[in-house]
């Protein structure tokens, strides 16, 4: 052999081998060059996340990264990998107009939902980015992907957060949040720019501390809602940030003369303001609708949500009314309990239409000012109440505290939905969830899709169901953001809910 042949030669396999050592990449990401196997993992899978490249090795970098993603997001999403450099991949990727050879690096990545295309992953190409758009691709980028969250030391272990601590000299503020918190997102964009204001003189951190990996932390700081303020001197805890406002300059005022909390002003109770609706005791009540042959009482709580935002919808109807054609009363049901006892008050807040003494309607759909004054002026009975789930005909099978565990021993398959009959997202997966129940209905393979809307204790513990607060009552703390996840859809695959290891849960 010639010697420009042993170098020709020596040069193949070195090209060989660099490729071969591309392609050795985690079993889990799923390498794809056919258009048709392409079309039919899109078709069979539901969350695709697919990284096409120039060649063989330019997606090196991204490979490495994705095969810890694809351990992490297993059986949540699916990585898949294209080489357009080869000639079966460099088809597929001219049918499907990906041509990653554009792109500086010489790889895109494309995101795919419900067997389309989704979205190009334009998000930071860190693990703990990519593991949070694929376990929720439509859902908002984390807080320290967001530029202008540059000077917030953003913690992620308990480790780091002890490490800071013991480390820093300077003052930090630490906000405890959680991803899904209304109020902490209105505040990470008043604590960024109170981050940039106050930059060198002192530390503002963020934290992620709703898993549960973070409990003992959560107690350890008191903290009972999101967000929690802690501000830390030299590694010691000393007060909580709270009542001294949400703006920057707030906190930037506040850093210069940390104080503890300030109490709150209390609310003054709405018997007590200059209202224009009858407010009522469990002594005035039988008294106070002898003497008002019309009357329209609204039992409330002085915590609830619903009320505070119905309120000044009364009180206007109250004043345009004035007495006539019939009046406005309430009566806080937690103060005087005789009275919601007696009228049977289970949630808040609850209308009732009195004529003569006498308890005429109850009326859910009253809630506006305009629709109570059209009401006072031609009371009539309130529309009939929607038939319950379970009294509808159809496939699904309706389960309960006493037959639920017997139930699923006798199935092998059991796709469970657990729901809650006010809950908005529950009433709109119902429809799409009977429908599944016909089709599967002279399927073997699936016994049974059983419903159960009021769960014992002990089954929400055994099955890590998140922790819910009914309609009725919320415990209210400060900066809290409760989250009422229903709609909880577990597929058990088990004869029985003891045989734990046996069954597989998926959040759909």
């Amino acid at each position: 052999c010639s010697h420009s042949s042993i170098k020709h030669r020596h040069s193949s396999m070195l090209v060989l081998s660099s490729s071969l050592a591309a392609v050795k990449v985690s079993p889990l990401i799923e390498k794809v060059s056919d258009h048709k196997d392409f079309k039919k993992l899109l078709r069979t899978r539901t969350n695709v996340l697919v990284l096409y490249t120039k060649t063989a090795t330019s997606g090196d970098s991204y490979l490495k990264l994705l095969s810890d993603v694809a351990q992490t997001v297993k059986g949540q999403g699916t990585i898949a990998w294209v080489n357009c450099g080869d000639s079966e991949g460099r088809k597929l990727c001219k049918k499907v107009k990906v041509d990653p050879s554009s792109r500086r690096e010489g790889a895109e990545l494309l995101h795919y939902k419900d067997g389309t295309f989704h979205t190009q992953y334009n998000r930071p190409a860190t693990f703990k980015s990519m593991v949070a758009f694929l376990k929720d691709p439509s859902g908002p980028p984390l807080w320290e992907e967001n530029p202008e969250a540059k000077d917030v030391v953003h913690v992620e272990t308990e480790k780091d957060f002890r490490k800071l601590l013991k480390k820093e000299e300077r003052p930090v503020l630490i906000m405890f949040y959680a991803p899904w918190c209304g109020v902490c997102k209105r505040m990470q964009p008043v604590f960024q720019q109170a981050a940039t204001e106050t930059k060198g003189k002192y530390v503002l951190a963020g934290m992620n501390v709703h898993p549960a990996e973070f409990d003992a932390l959560k107690q350890e700081y008191n903290v009972k809602g999101y967000p929690t303020f802690c501000y830390f001197e030299k590694g010691k805890f000393m007060h909580h940030y709270e009542n001294y406002g949400a703006t920057p300059k707030d906190i930037a005022d506040w850093l210069k003369n940390p104080q503890p909390p300030q109490p709150k002003t209390p609310e003054v109770p709405w018997s007590e303001t200059d209202s224009p609706v009858f407010h009522l005791t469990d002594e005035s009540f039988d008294s106070f609708l002898e003497e008002h042959p019309a009357a329209l009482v609204m039992f409330y709580a002085p915590w609830c949500g619903h009320c505070k935002k119905m309120k000044p919808e009364y009180d206007e109807a109250a004043e345009v009314l004035n007495k006539s054609p019939g009046v406005l009363a309430a009566v806080d049901a937690t103060v005087h309990k005789a009275a919601g006892d007696r009228f049977k008050i289970s949630g808040f807040p609850t209308v009732k239409y009195f004529e003569k003494g006498e308890e005429k309607y109850t009326l859910p759909h009253l809630r506006s000012k305009d629709k109570i004054i059209e009401f006072m002026h031609n009371p009539q009975a309130p529309p009939p109440p929607e038939q319950s789930w379970e009294d509808r005909p159809s496939s699904v099978s309706h389960l309960g505290s006493e037959d639920f565990r017997e139930a699923l021993k006798k199935k092998k398959h059991a796709l469970v939905m657990f729901y809650a009959p006010w809950c908005p997202h529950c009433k709109n997966a119902v429809p799409h969830f009977t429908t599944a129940a016909e089709l599967f209905k002279e399927d073997r393979k699936v016994n049974c899709l059983g419903l159960f809307p009021n769960l014992p204790n002990s089954v929400t513990h055994q099955l890590s169901l998140p922790h819910t607060h009914t309609h009725t009552h919320a415990e209210e703390t400060k900066g809290t953001c409760l989250a009422i996840l229903f709609a909880t859809i577990y597929h058990l695959k088990l004869r029985g809910m003891d045989e734990k290891k046996e069954s597989n849960v998926f959040w759909l």
